[in-house]
């Protein structure tokens, strides 16, 4: 059984999507480099169900990513999925948390879409965080941006993360108005129904199955989601010379061996000044 995937969905003879969201091994890797409280993994766990969400609704070559600062227990929070299904995230936080709300968690927090394609000009969208949870500020941010009708549900323990997400698209099948409106709150009002358990341990069919017994639905091809981070040295020397020159030769001045480790995986990378000038001289870091 495939237990890392997303899949898309059709209602038949609807102008109705939805894609459907299962993570574990991938969330369990991200995991696994960061010792979180529940609270910081749960939510961590939704961000990263929701950056595959929203990936599913852009076609694009690159990556998306969901990222907060805010003044509560959770300082940073990053989840980011790239076109193929790879998935990498962290979060920073405060040893003082206990049994926040949402919105204590990530309290004066704008949460902050990235679409990066491979080919062309990045852009971003701002999102308040005034929702009482993540997947109440994605519809807002659905309704404002897109002027799509979307719902989503998100739910997300130590192990597994799970998501679903229904979007009314343009008339095409359906042009009537009551029509689509009569469509879009049934299939609303039983996704509604949805359990966090269903959620995270039901496949894909069977969830469908169970919601949707009396309606036509298309399952598309599964995409396999796992994780993997893209960092590499010369990133991480790109990271280092940011600091400006003046301060990367005070460190070369006290340090003979400069050492960085990735945030999201660990990687341990080591940097002289010779060969951090060598990455230079060869044009790989961007000026």
């Amino acid at each position: 059984m495939t237990l890392d995937y997303s899949q898309r969905f059709i209602f038949e003879d609807t102008d109705i999507r939805g894609e459907l969201v299962h993570l574990q091994h991938s969330l369990q890797a991200v995991m696994n480099h960061h010792a979180y409280p529940p609270a910081v993994g749960r939510l961590l766990g939704e961000f990263l169900a929701a950056s595959v969400l929203l990936g599913s609704t852009v076609k694009f070559n690159g990556r998306l990513v969901l990222q907060v600062r805010s003044e509560g227990s959770i300082r940073l929070l990053v989840a980011e999925c790239q076109h193929d299904g790879n998935i990498r995230g962290i979060a920073r936080f405060s040893e003082q948390l206990g049994d926040e709300s949402f919105a204590q968690l990530l309290s004066q927090g704008t949460l902050v879409i990235t679409i990066e394609p491979a080919v062309g000009q990045s852009y971003q969208s701002l999102v308040p965080l005034t929702g009482v949870n993540l997947a109440a500020c994605l519809e807002y941010y659905f309704q404002q941006s897109e002027q799509l009708a979307t719902r989503i549900w998100l739910a997300a323990d130590a192990q597994r993360a799970g998501g679903l997400l229904l979007q009314q698209l343009p008339r095409q099948l359906v042009t009537d108005a009551q029509v689509r409106a009569e469509q879009w709150q049934h299939s609303v009002i039983l996704a509604a129904t949805t359990k966090a358990d269903e959620l995270l341990g039901l496949a894909a069919g069977e969830l469908l199955q169970r919601l949707y017994v009396q309606d036509p639905i298309r399952l598309l091809a599964l995409k396999p989601i796992s994780f993997s981070c893209s960092c590499s040295a010369t990133r991480t020397a790109n990271a280092l010379l940011l600091l400006g020159q003046a301060e990367v030769e005070a460190i070369f001045a006290e340090e003979s061996v400069v050492e960085m480790a990735c945030e999201f995986c660990g990687q341990q990378y080591q940097f002289t000044e010779d060969s951090l000038a060598a990455i230079v001289r060869e044009g790989e870091i961007p000026h």
